[in-house]
């Protein structure tokens, strides 16, 4: 079953170093000198989907570190312009979406949204401000909400990752049921330092396959 034209958003449990735009944060290389690294790209989550599906990679738009809302780890522009609503918007903004078909798009994030402690607030399905996407749930409504009015046509898939803050996952699942966006909850990743090794991103893998 291909997915056809196959977009990744993600954070750095996504970013491989020479498969994400220049100038992103990359946290997997094959060369990382701590644990846990991945040996080569094809052992990543997102290339095994794809070869396992025959699909075709357009962008791998994926940064370490980077939050879905405006808060990030430090108090700096550079939290706001790596966070995925930002990223989201560029692109809009430079057209790529009018000059690439994608028929599949993997969103996976929230992860740094729960390790950095951004503040959460509430579920928000409208009339957002530019300061209520410093809280998570309000910047997770906004993002799908993007998301969907852009690609109506596209094939969203919300990977969850499990061992985060409970309320975001929950708030994921309930945004996600709101805009009609599929969503996989993953129940167990092996990791080390709090991402996947090579089997965890098999598990991964397998988990997505399965929800398939």
């Amino acid at each position: 079953m291909s997915l056809g034209n196959v977009m990744i958003f993600g954070d750095s449990y996504s970013t491989f170093a020479g498969y994400i735009p220049e100038g992103y944060a990359v946290y997997y290389s094959g060369k990382r000198e701590t644990p846990p690294d991945v040996s080569d790209v094809t052992k990543t989550w997102w290339h095994q989907v794809i070869s396992e599906t025959g699909s075709t990679l357009v962008q791998n738009n994926s940064w370490s570190g980077s939050t879905i809302c405006y808060t990030g780890y430090d108090t700096t522009d550079r939290s706001k312009s790596s966070s995925f609503i930002y990223r989201f918007n560029k692109l809009v903004d430079d057209g790529f979406f009018k000059q690439n078909k994608i028929d599949t798009l993997f969103i996976f994030g929230g992860t740094n949204d729960s390790w950095c402690k951004a503040p959460v607030g509430q579920l928000q399905f409208s009339d957002w401000t530019h300061d209520s996407l410093f809280f998570v749930l309000p910047a997770i409504c906004h993002f799908l909400y993007r998301v969907k009015t852009e690609l109506p046509d596209t094939n969203i898939i919300c990977l969850i990752n499990n061992g985060i803050n409970p309320e975001i996952i929950k708030a994921m699942k309930t945004a996600c049921d709101y805009y009609g966006v599929k969503n996989i909850v993953f129940d167990h990743i092996d990791k080390v330092n709090g991402h996947p090794t090579e089997q965890g991103m098999k598990d991964i893998k397998n988990q997505i396959i399965e929800n398939l």
